[in-house]
């Protein structure tokens, strides 16, 4: 009897990964379908190949996105051959540099965390997923427990419009734009999700305003509905690279010119995607509100010099900031 158990998201991508690091040789595309927990009980209810296989496509293109270094293996005779393409996850990627050392309380900490993992990572679906891959006479590293993918904590939004994606579903939720005081409710067909300056990005179309858009998913402010009306599954294809396109087309176009305090967290976190410039640092961002709530979160150790959008929002924010802690303070003193 077929399983109708469906894997969320996030836990298939975590039994990709662990599967794929499993073994040197590589994985091909029909045992990753048949074997690892998320596609085989889909493959076991019925699903369709092509459905399949559109699935694991955008689950490796997922992956790559978050720093998972996803090799593709093709026939020696023919490398550019991908009919019996392996798959792998090479394990020397996730070595250390040697260099790297670690004092006594952080090797402390260390060892605790991976305590943690190394009891929680191998679920019985995965077990049986590596037991599956021996029996089909592909050697599989032992023990693989430690492996922990690099994958993130996401808005609650994220595995209900993965799944909406996938199924080609419209979803309905209520957004709030920057600089707007009320939601709205938005009518979209989800087409890729896409990571962008450590944030995560809904790309869809908007039914009701009839274009693509992009949606920051920190902003969505209800449940997401995802309603029985469908769309074409072509329209997926691409998307992500447009939503990534269109996302370094409006950093391009706007930088702010900042002065930061050196050694400071502002420094350390901002001088990662900043250009040196006569009068401070360059920094590239796409939405304005954003970026000025994460600036008034460095307080004193940054100064924006421009644009004066930015820095009339920032100083808005320090501003209701100080406004609080008086309030906060008055009411101490008066208790």
């Amino acid at each position: 009897m077929a399983s109708d158990f469906r894997a969320a998201p996030e836990e298939r991508l975590v039994n990709l990964v662990v599967a794929l690091l499993a073994t040197e040789q590589g994985l091909t595309k029909d045992a990753i379908l048949s074997s690892v927990s998320g596609y085989r009980e889909q493959h076991e209810s019925g699903a369709s190949k092509d459905a399949l296989e559109k699935m694991f496509e955008r689950d490796k293109e997922n992956l790559r996105g978050l720093g998972v270094p996803i090799e593709t293996i093709g026939d020696h005779a023919d490398p550019d051959d991908l009919r019996e393409a392996r798959y792998r996850v090479p394990t020397a990627e996730y070595e250390l540099p040697a260099d790297i050392t670690f004092s006594p309380a952080e090797l402390a900490v260390l060892n605790l965390a991976g305590g943690v993992w190394s009891e929680s990572s191998m679920s019985a679906d995965a077990r049986r997923a590596l037991r599956k891959i021996s029996a089909l006479g592909i050697e599989v590293d032992a023990p693989i427990i430690g492996y922990a993918p690099r994958i993130s904590l996401r808005e609650a939004s994220f595995a209900p419009l993965q799944s909406a994606i996938e199924q080609a579903r419209v979803v309905e939720f209520d957004y709030l734009k920057g600089g707007e005081d009320a939601v709205r409710r938005r009518r979209v067909q989800p087409l890729a999700l896409v990571e962008y300056e450590a944030r995560w990005h809904l790309f869809g179309f908007d039914l009701d305003q009839d274009d693509d858009r992009t949606f920051l998913l920190s902003r969505i402010a209800s449940d997401v509905v995802i309603t029985r009306t469908g769309f074409d599954l072509a329209l997926r294809d691409g998307a992500g690279e447009r939503a990534l396109a269109g996302l370094r087309a409006v950093a391009d176009r706007q930088r702010a010119l900042l002065e930061v305090a050196p050694g400071t967290e502002a420094a350390l976190r901002l001088h990662r995607r900043a250009e040196p410039a006569e009068q401070g640092i360059r920094v590239p961002f796409v939405d304005v509100h954003v970026f000025a709530d994460e600036l008034a979160s460095y307080g004193p150790e940054v100064r924006v010099v421009e644009p004066a959008q930015l820095r009339t929002e920032v100083v808005a924010r320090l501003r209701q900031a100080a406004a609080r802690h008086r309030d906060d303070v008055s009411a101490g003193s008066a208790a």
